[in-house]
C-alpha cells in the first residue's frame, strides 16, 4: 500500500494504491493520526487505484470518524471501485461515511 498526499487551501487529498489490509491499515491509521491533518476542511480519500480493503482498513476509518466530526472536518471518498464500494455497501458503511463518484464531487461538498 502506497499513501500518496496533495494537499490544497483547506483540502489534503490522501490517494490509496494498492491493499489496505491488516498490516497496510497502521501506515494509514499513522497518516489519519497526525494532528496537522484536523487543519484541513476536508479530507479527500482518493480510492481509485485502492484493489483491496479488511476489516481492518475499514476499521482505521471508522475509529478517526468521530475525531474528523469534532474537529468540523470533512472526510470524503471519491473513484471508488465498485469491489470496495461493495464492502462499504454491505456493511451500511455508504451511510456513515461520504461516497462520492469523482474528485470534482468531492471537492464541491
Amino acid at each position: 500500500m502506497k499513501i500518496t498526499q496533495q494537499p490544497t487551501d483547506d483540502t489534503l487529498i490522501l490517494s490509496l494504491d494498492g491493499e489496505l489490509d491488516a498490516s497496510s491499515s497502521v501506515l494509514l491509521d499513522t497518516e489519519l493520526s497526525k494532528s496537522e491533518i484536523l487543519n484541513n476542511k476536508k479530507v479527500l480519500i482518493d480510492c481509485q487505484r485502492l484493489n483491496y480493503i479488511s476489516s481492518a482498513g475499514l476499521g482505521v476509518f471508522i475509529s478517526h470518524l468521530q475525531r474528523f466530526q469534532d474537529a468540523s472536518v470533512k472526510l470524503i471518498f471519491f473513484n471508488m471501485q465498485e469491489k470496495v464500494h461493495n464492502v462499504f455497501e454491505i456493511l451500511g458503511l455508504d451511510s456513515l461515511m461520504t461516497i462520492v463518484p469523482s474528485q470534482a464531487e468531492a471537492t464541491a461538498i
